[in-house]
């Protein structure tokens, strides 16, 4: 993977993503209509994308591979947890503020916008990497996540007057997290699909990319992006947070002797923008989300140039081209 290549893709995302924006302007795309997009590639397309990276057969990782791939994933959160408390503290945030800041300091956009990008940018073998972290984002997300979003609320006021949902672990058993237990017992055991599968697995995979870079876009168009600019503790965040511990993640795991395409992997999950699970978890909940909103807009944005300058000069570093 060379660093021209990196440019390249990078640049048609941005493409793809001016394509959502002017979508969204032109209302061919309304708030509506994004909702439903949004739904198809989290629960048909991603999932597909996910198994159809394994079936392709370009994968060449090892059972091995995968047994250091699932250790990374836990200690990728683990040491996220740990940044969660630690972050927002650098930042100086008010504290009703915190638990908004140590959320999208451990759950960044992993699946929707960081599998994609996986996929157009990494080599197959990273891929494994990326599927076991997007596993261990819902473990976490929906048991530490929701412990710290349920912290310093009256329990009783936030369950006036709405439905009564399923039990947060129980959310942990989504299509998406499904999909990608199964793409990895497929992968341990080398099962096979027939083609007819394995082709349609394929062909819807492949719309991922297109569609989430342009919901990306119209998330861009439609957010108060101006009045983000002037939060200077959504800078410093940026610069902490997507720029500063990718770096460090990179320097341990090159250091300590991991493969090139682990550190790759590890090295984009790290750097992708805040998610958009917490924030649609907080308004469920009917907590004040301004903060959330206001951090995945620029983090969203400003992630184009991030990444690109991120994974160019580490591709760089690593594979010297």
């Amino acid at each position: 993977m060379s660093v021209s290549i990196i440019l390249q893709q990078m640049g048609v995302i941005c493409i793809l993503v001016a394509i959502g924006i002017y979508l969204y302007k032109k209302q061919v795309i309304d708030d509506r209509t994004s909702q439903k997009l949004s739904t198809i590639v989290v629960d048909v397309c991603n999932p597909a994308l996910i198994l159809g990276s394994i079936l392709s057969g370009n994968m060449t990782a090892t059972h091995c591979d995968l047994l250091v791939a699932i250790a990374l994933g836990a200690a990728f959160y683990v040491i996220l947890v740990i940044l969660g408390f630690v972050i927002p503290r650098i930042l100086r945030s008010e504290s009703y503020n915190r638990k908004y800041y140590n959320l999208i300091t451990v759950y960044t956009n992993t699946g929707f916008l960081g599998l994609p990008i996986a996929k157009a940018i990494l080599p197959a073998n990273a891929i494994l990497y990326v599927i076991v972290i997007n596993i261990f984002y819902s473990l976490f997300f929906y048991t530490h996540g929701m412990a710290i979003l349920h912290s310093g609320i009256d329990r009783d006021k936030e369950n006036a007057g709405t439905e009564k949902h399923k039990h947060p672990l129980l959310a942990v058993f989504n299509i998406g997290t499904m999909m990608a237990v199964l793409s990895l017992v497929v992968f341990w055991f080398e099962l096979t699909f027939p083609p007819i599968i394995s082709s349609t697995i394929e062909y819807v995979g492949n719309a991922t990319v297109f569609m989430s870079m342009t919901l990306l876009g119209v998330s861009i168009a439609r957010s108060g992006f101006v009045k983000s600019l002037k939060n200077v503790r959504i800078w410093m965040y940026i610069v902490i947070r997507m720029i500063i511990v990718p770096v460090i993640f990179v320097a341990v795991m090159y250091v300590t002797g991991f493969n090139t395409d682990s550190t790759l992997a590890v090295c984009l999950m790290a750097a992708v923008p805040a998610g958009s699970l917490p924030l649609i978890t907080a308004e469920k909940m009917g907590q004040d989300t301004e903060i959330l909103s206001s951090s995945i807009a620029m983090t969203t944005f400003m992630s184009v140039f991030t990444i690109t300058a991120i994974m160019s000069v580490v591709s760089f570093l690593l594979l010297g081209s």
